[in-house]
C-alpha cells in the first residue's frame, strides 16, 4: 500500500456552535462509507474521563463500538493517558494558538507537542474507520485550532466543510437554555452574550478562511441553504468530500424533513440523539424574539463578515447567483432566514 492510499479520509465540519454543524454531520453520516463520530476534540474528557453517553444510547463504556476502537488504537481507554491528552489539547488546541499552528513551519518544540497531540486523534479516526468498514471519517469538532493542528499530519487526508449561519440568528441560540442529556447530572449547555457570540463567530469564521491558504481544502456552506435545499446541498457536498452518493442513496432526505439512522457519534448537539424523521424548516424566531438592541450590537459587531457571507444583502458582491455552496474565495448569495439548528 503506497503512503498516499494509507493516509486516512477525514472531513471536518467546523463553525461556531449553533449553526448547524451536527445537523450536516448526520445527514451526510447516512451515506454508505461515511462514519460520523461527532465532536472527537470532546472525546477525551467527556466520554473516556466521564463517561457520558454515546449517541447509541449506551454509556461510552458500556458501547462495544468505542470500546473497540479503544483497544485498536491505545491497546484500551485504560491505557490512555486522558490527563496529558488534556494537558496537550490546552497548550495546543486554543484559538490563541491559530497564528503559529498557520505558519509555514512550527518551532522543533511546538512541532513535536503537536505531534503528539494529533498521533491521539489519527488513531481514534483510523480504528473507527477500520472497525466500521468506512471510507471517510466525519469529525464535527468544530473548533479551527484543532483544524489548523491536524494538518500537520501527514497521515490524514483532511477536509474542511465550513458551516456559517448568519451571526444574529447564532447570537440568539447561544442564549437559549439546553439540556445536555448525555450527562450524568443535571446539567446545560454553555450560554454566550450576544456581545460575546458575536465575538466568537467572528474569530472562527475568520479562521477557517485563512486555512484554505494554507493548502487545506476547504467547503463554505451556508446553513440556510442546507435548510432551503438539503438533498442538493448534501449531495454536491458528498461528491466534493469523496463520500460515494447516487440518487437512491439520498431518499433519506426530503423536502422538508430527513431519517436519521443511529450512530456512534461521542459528543456535540442533543441532536445526536435523535433517530427517525426530524423536520427541515426555517425558523426565523431570531427575528421577532431578539431584542432590537442585541440584534443591532450583533449586526454592528459582524458586519464585515455578514456582508461576505451575503447576509446583509440579496444580492452577492460577487460569484455566479445560483451557486449553493461555495470555496471561501467567493460569496454565498442566498439571503435566507435562519433557523435555530437546537
Amino acid at each position: 500500500m503506497t503512503e498516499t492510499a494509507a493516509r486516512i479520509k477525514v472531513v471536518f465540519i467546523g463553525g461556531l456552535g449553533r449553526s448547524g454543524t451536527t445537523l450536516l454531520e448526520r445527514l451526510l453520516g447516512q451515506l454508505p462509507g461515511a462514519l460520523p463520530l461527532g465532536e472527537v476534540a470532546h472525546l477525551w474528557e467527556r466520554d473516556v474521563r466521564d463517561d457520558e453517553s454515546c449517541a447509541c444510547g449506551c454509556a461510552f463504556s458500556a458501547c462495544e463500538f468505542w470500546q473497540r476502537v479503544g483497544r485498536a488504537a491505545f491497546g484500551g481507554w485504560e491505557q490512555l493517558d486522558v490527563d496529558r491528552v488534556l494537558q496537550l489539547q490546552a497548550t495546543v488546541d486554543r484559538t490563541r494558538h491559530i497564528p503559529a499552528l498557520a505558519a509555514r513551519t512550527l518551532k522543533p518544540a511546538q512541532r513535536e507537542l503537536v505531534d503528539e497531540y494529533v498521533d491521539h486523534y489519527r488513531r481514534v479516526y483510523a480504528a473507527a474507520a477500520a472497525d466500521a468498514r468506512a471510507s471517510v471519517v466525519i469529525d464535527s469538532s468544530k473548533h479551527a485550532s484543532l483544524a489548523y493542528a491536524l494538518r500537520w499530519n501527514p497521515a490524514i487526508d483532511l477536509k474542511v466543510l465550513h458551516v456559517v449561519r448568519d451571526a444574529r440568528g447564532v447570537a440568539y441560540s447561544w442564549t437559549k437554555q439546553v439540556r445536555r442529556p448525555e450527562a450524568h447530572r443535571d446539567q446545560e449547555m454553555t450560554r454566550y452574550s450576544p456581545a460575546r457570540a458575536a465575538m466568537l463567530w467572528n474569530a472562527q469564521n475568520a479562521a477557517f478562511s485563512l486555512l484554505r491558504r494554507r493548502g487545506v481544502p476547504v467547503r463554505r456552506v451556508r446553513y440556510e441553504r442546507l435548510i432551503s435545499d438539503p438533498r442538493g446541498v448534501v449531495a454536491r457536498l458528498a461528491r466534493w468530500a469523496e463520500i460515494p452518493v447516487s440518487a437512491d442513496g439520498l431518499r433519506y432526505i426530503g423536502e422538508d424533513y430527513a431519517d436519521l439512522g443511529p450512530s456512534h457519534s461521542a459528543a456535540g448537539n442533543p441532536l445526536r440523539f435523535t433517530v427517525g424523521r426530524i423536520p427541515l424548516r426555517h425558523d426565523d424566531a431570531w427575528t421577532e424574539a431578539m431584542p432590537v438592541g442585541r440584534r443591532r450590537l450583533v449586526s454592528t459587531l459582524t458586519r464585515p463578515l455578514l456582508g461576505r457571507y451575503g447576509y446583509l444583502s440579496d444580492e452577492p458582491s460577487d460569484g455566479p447567483a445560483a451557486l449553493d455552496v461555495v470555496p471561501h474565495q467567493q460569496s454565498d448569495p442566498d439571503h435566507v432566514k435562519a433557523e435555530s439548528p437546537q
